[in-house]
């Protein structure tokens, strides 16, 4: 079962997703545009034999709402959200309805943050992507009924495009594994997970830049 959902009527007000988009995109135009074009991320497509497959082509920033917010209503409201579609994927599990919950609560509480990213124009579409990788701990939680998602954001060549991206992840001291119920009784149905580095080339690069963003607290699970 892929988990990619386009969900309305999810509860958020419209008029503050704007206010969100139009913050973001002042924040862009005022302090990253023009860092961006001379990057080195911009600079190595400048050569036509150039290719550059451990970069993508995004000037992301984080906003870490938990354990302390900054943007208290777009974060009552989005945790509202994912509080309510957990339940809904538990009962559709089987599972009692606060499992994810309690599976990501740890010490202080889940950890959330939002990841707001421009995707500049880009005069060589046809020579990248953005490959996102999504919904890990829920793969494991739910033993692979619930698969994470492999998807492309391509750049546009006339135009950038916005993503706000709400992250709802587990503490820090959280520890995930298989809900009990959904285990089966020979082996882990989610050992495939720890294979994920050989089929989703780039990943060890893409966690090396989280933690150069986020500082040294941030490490992957072996």
């Amino acid at each position: 079962m892929m988990l990619f959902l386009h969900i309305k009527n999810h509860g958020v007000d419209p008029e503050l997703m704007e206010k969100v988009k139009r913050f973001v995109n002042t924040h862009y135009e005022e302090n990253l545009k023009a860092s961006f074009y001379v990057s080195e991320i911009a600079k190595c497509l400048e050569h036509a034999n150039s290719t550059t497959p451990d970069l993508d082509w995004e000037w992301p920033f984080f906003i870490w709402h938990c354990p302390k917010s900054n943007i208290e209503d777009f974060l009552n409201l989005s945790n509202n959200f994912v509080e309510k579609l957990s339940k809904l994927i538990c009962e559709n599990l089987g599972l009692d309805k606060d499992h994810i919950k309690r599976a990501f609560l740890g010490r202080n509480g889940p950890s959330v943050g939002m990841k707001v990213a421009k995707y500049p124009e880009c005069p060589y579409t046809e020579r990248l992507c953005i490959c996102v990788n999504t919904g890990d701990q829920l793969k494991v939680v739910s033993s692979v009924q619930y698969k994470s998602i492999l998807h492309r954001a391509m750049a546009e060549k006339n135009g950038s495009w916005l993503s706000v991206a709400m992250l709802y992840n587990p503490a820090d001291d959280a520890i995930i594994s298989p809900a009990t119920k959904l285990l089966y009784p020979e082996k882990y149905a989610f050992r495939d997970y720890f294979h994920a580095t050989a089929k989703f080339q780039g990943k060890e690069l893409r966690l090396e830049s989280m933690r150069k963003l986020m500082g040294n607290g941030c490490s992957e699970a072996t």
